[in-house]
């Protein structure tokens, strides 16, 4: 049988940088960070005290009564995940919800909820228990939200694979439709867990920028002064239709989802393959699923958390599977580190970037680290024609996630 094409006919996203897709990537462009210092009361006695927080907080958008049955990640999904159904014109389409599928991850989900309420319980007992805890603090809760909202009966799922999250999501939507199980996925990730004790966790692990007095330069991927990643909040979804039956109904297209790839490093539950087979498997796999050449990428949205160690593996494994003609950006620069809606809000980047062919800069890069051997958007967009992009995300555990995305 022919595979069919999967194409992407709608985008949205919540991040530091915008309270919606346009200006999330606006704000991209320009090159502004989204990273500041934290006011809460709390961070003064942590080592980190800046983050990427939500531009837009969700309570803007978001009836107060629904908000309250809702983690922060949750509400993050749904924010996104109603602007890309908009945008995708599916509003009222009479779309056929047993052929629509949802797939929505989280890194962590909904532990906010479950360290906040377990402070409750031990203030005030088991009775001041919010009766909607499991399902906010659920892995699940996300995907289960964006399904309620649509009404889909073609499956619901979220994959939990740390910062390598929201581009298996949107690798998983790609399979569902060429499987046949459906014509439409929403697909994509999230991640709200701006709280003392993941930052400190992170912190304790030295993975943290500790620039307290320069938030917004604290994020540096490929820079020889980075010292760590800056954690961010947010979410960004994709939706997935395959393409006869978009264009059957006449919706614009943004790029085609042309291949994909998953693969593990076997290797530490922390640190990355040095040298990196793993990623460079799965680079390489994603192009021979999209059926392209490495010569065909002009543009790569790199993961480049801004570890001293990662960025460099990556960028080995880039030259090794692509070679070094694309143009590499790292957008974690100004919008911090997403976990699991890392690389979905970073394929809507690269979706766009392949539409609109421009690539956002990365910024902070003042003292490109020696073993940078590859061409990076520094400072300022750079506009290119973009056949085709790879979007690629690694995460704890050793996944590594890798997208092709191609003009229509």
């Amino acid at each position: 049988m022919t595979r069919p094409d999967v194409v992407v006919t709608g985008i949205g996203a919540t991040t530091p940088l915008g309270g919606d897709a346009a200006s999330t990537w606006e704000a991209m462009l320009a090159g502004r960070s989204g990273v500041s210092a934290l006011e809460q009361e709390w961070a003064a006695q942590l080592p980190v005290r800046i983050a990427a927080q939500l531009k837009v907080d969700p309570s803007e958008r978001i009836d107060r009564i629904k908000l309250r049955r809702l983690d922060r990640s949750e509400a993050a999904a749904l924010i996104a995940a109603r602007e890309a159904w908009e945008d995708a014109g599916l509003a009222g389409a009479g779309l056929d919800t047993q052929r629509l599928a949802v797939v929505v991850g989280s890194g962590i989900g909904g532990a906010t909820t479950l360290l906040n309420q377990d402070d409750i319980l031990e203030a005030s007992g088991p009775r001041k228990v919010s009766p909607h805890t499991v399902p906010m603090l659920m892995p699940n809760g996300s995907a289960a939200w964006v399904g309620l909202e649509f009404g889909a009966e073609a499956g619901v799922h979220s994959p939990a694979s740390a910062c390598a999250t929201g581009a298996e999501s949107i690798a998983w939507g790609l399979d569902i439709i060429r499987s046949g199980r459906a014509d439409v996925v929403v697909a994509g990730g999230t991640e709200s867990v701006i709280h003392p004790l993941p930052i400190a966790g992170f912190a304790s692990m030295r993975a943290m920028s500790t620039r307290n007095d320069e938030p917004e330069r604290a994020s540096r991927p490929f820079d020889k002064g980075r010292d760590g990643f800056v954690l961010g909040e947010g979410s960004g979804i994709v939706i997935l239709e395959r393409a006869d039956h978009a264009a059957a109904r006449k919706a614009k297209v943004y790029a085609r989802l042309a291949g994909a790839a998953l693969t593990s490093d076997g290797y530490d539950i922390v640190q990355p393959d040095p040298e990196g087979r793993g990623i460079i498997r799965a680079m390489s796999g994603a192009l021979r699923d999209a059926g392209i050449s490495a010569s065909d990428v002009m543009h790569v949205n790199a993961h480049a958390t801004s570890t001293p160690v990662g960025d460099m593996a990556e960028i080995h494994a880039l030259r090794k599977a692509v070679g070094s003609q694309p143009v590499v950006t790292a957008t974690k620069s100004m919008h911090g580190h997403l976990l699991g809606a890392a690389g979905a809000v970073e394929s809507i980047a690269t979706i766009l970037a392949v539409h609109h062919d421009v690539v956002p800069p990365t910024i902070n890069l003042d003292d490109p680290d020696d073993a940078l051997d590859l061409d990076v958007a520094a400072h300022q967009a750079r506009r290119l024609t973009i056949p085709a992009a790879l979007n690629d995300a690694f995460g704890f555990g050793g996944h590594n996630a890798v997208l092709v995305f191609t003009k229509a």
